[in-house]
């Protein structure tokens, strides 16, 4: 089962070996990113540091930062599995025998209790503090790069409310340290916090949890659509419902099981040059006007554990929370564009530089029409290359990917330009938020697509493979014909 909160799934993570406590003293202050860079690389465990220069609060780095911890997050075998869960509620039908009625019911069931229950008190209120109480310095802030403004909240989940419908957002957003009771927050163009933001008029309360059980941090991450409760997709992915209480200072609900919970107020028309930050993109995003987070209130667990995460050049952390978004709503990309097989996006790509698409093609221009198809999908419309082959391609196997891309492409027939919206981060774009795309159709082609007779592709028979798989030990060939060689391998 998922860990119910960030102290059991510490345990949970101690228990499998995943994690190592660090008592010696560490400089939050770029230290603690160069020691997480090296574990990455290195496929190393999470770190609890115990002791943290100048904070009495235990840090939590690279909780995600590998396939296995990602799966163990989410309480799943695989990746895949947990796209599963939401995959049998898109499927749902109508039941047609008394058969399907009880795993209908199952399901319906799933989907009841997942939306968050209120409850009367929580362990993220225990320790309280008001106004001039709040100092931020407490808590053992990253500064990540030598040329980040100043220490970044990297790993937060932000709530706000719609003023238009009453509608909860659950929302990631960096936030960098001003003062001792306030941050700037990184709404981005796209993002559903700043549209909550920009429809406010006038003051808007939002609140921040802090170090939450993996399964809702993912979910805060996760590009929802803008209808969907955060909250309630943690539910679903959980198997129960996330308890919340209300707040101290703001009209909002807060996971009741945090270890830090920040309330608080942005004012329209109060902005702050924020940033520079180094960014997933593997750059500086440089200097902008965001809105000013004032805390008028920090709750949290006695002794109180903070969590980080470090971004930066590809591969980071991070790059596991995108695979399991990339796994997770594949069957949602595939209930709007159904000749979908299977897509990657690649975590040295920064994930919204380049996706490779297998498709069922089906009749000339297909891979077009799936690559505008793509560029229309929600966040996916950010991507700037689309690379689109046959269904037998391993999308995820990037040495195969590479051979069809190169031996099935005519560059001035299959080759599309277009152009359409960018990554608020993007620093390549000639004007800031609109891109070029690049599409490349690297499927076989027939005559109809200009195509002149298509070879057949080398291929052993398949009796003379059965053949050497029944034979292979007699050959007395070690460690040969293993599987091809992934940069992932979400389906063992």
């Amino acid at each position: 089962m998922p860990a119910d909160d960030l102290r059991e799934w510490i345990a949970l993570l101690e228990r499998e070996g995943e994690l190592v406590r660090v008592d010696a003293e560490v400089d939050p202050h770029l230290e603690v990113t160069e020691i997480v860079a090296r574990t990455v690389r290195a496929d190393g465990p999470a770190l609890l540091f115990e002791h943290p220069k100048g904070s009495e609060h235990a840090l939590l780095v690279n909780q995600f930062g590998s396939e296995r911890r990602m799966c163990l997050a989410l309480g799943v075998e695989r990746l895949d599995d947990a796209a599963a869960k939401l995959a049998d509620v898109l499927e749902m039908q109508p039941p047609q025998s008394l058969g399907e009625k009880l795993p209908g019911l199952k399901q319906l069931k799933s989907i009841a209790d997942s939306p968050p229950r209120l409850v009367r008190k929580g362990a993220s209120q225990e320790v309280v503090l008001r106004e001039d109480e709040v100092d931020l310095g407490r808590l053992p802030i990253q500064t990540c790069w030598p040329g980040d403004a100043g220490p970044f909240i990297t790993l937060p989940a932000v709530i706000t409310r719609d003023p238009r419908d009453g509608r909860r957002n659950v929302g990631m957003y960096r936030m960098q340290v001003l003062g001792p009771r306030a941050t700037a927050m990184h709404w981005q163009l796209h993002k559903d916090g700043r549209a909550d933001y920009v429809a406010e008029r006038g003051r808007m309360e939002v609140a921040v949890a802090l170090g939450l059980d993996p399964i809702t941090a993912y979910a805060a991450s996760a590009p929802l659509p803008k209808h969907i409760d955060e909250l309630m997709f943690a539910g679903l992915l959980r198997g129960q419902a996330v308890d919340v209480v209300k707040g101290i200072t703001v009209d909002l609900e807060v996971p009741a099981a945090a270890e830090i919970v920040l309330e608080g107020y942005v004012d329209q028309g109060e902005l702050v040059a924020e940033g520079p930050f180094g960014d997933h993109t593997g750059y500086y995003t440089p200097a902008e006007p965001f809105p000013v987070f004032n805390v008028t209130a920090m709750t949290m667990r006695r002794d109180a554990i903070y969590p980080s995460i470090v971004v930066g050049k590809p591969p980071q952390e991070d790059g596991w929370l995108g695979k399991a978004t990339e796994r997770i709503f594949l069957p949602a990309i595939r209930a709007t564009v159904p000749e979908i097989v299977d897509y990657d996006l690649p975590i040295a790509g920064a994930f919204h530089n380049c996706c490779i698409v297998s498709i069922r093609k089906a009749y000339p221009g297909h891979a077009r029409k799936v690559m505008h198809a793509i560029w229309g999908l929600g966040m996916l419309s950010l991507t700037k290359a689309v690379i689109v082959v046959d269904e037998h391609v391993d999308v995820h196997d990037y040495e195969q990917v590479t051979f069809y891309a190169g031996a099935n492409v005519d560059p001035a027939r299959d080759v599309v330009l277009s152009e359409g919206p960018a990554d608020h981060l993007d620093h390549a774009t000639t004007r800031q938020f609109l891109s070029g795309k690049l599409g490349i159709d690297a499927t076989a082609k027939g005559p109809t697509e200009g195509a002149r007779e298509w070879p057949a592709e080398i291929e052993m028979n398949a009796e003379i493979r059965e053949l050497v798989d029944a034979r292979w030990a007699e050959y007395g060939i070690a460690s040969a014909g293993t599987a091809p060689r992934r940069t992932i391998n979400v389906r063992r």
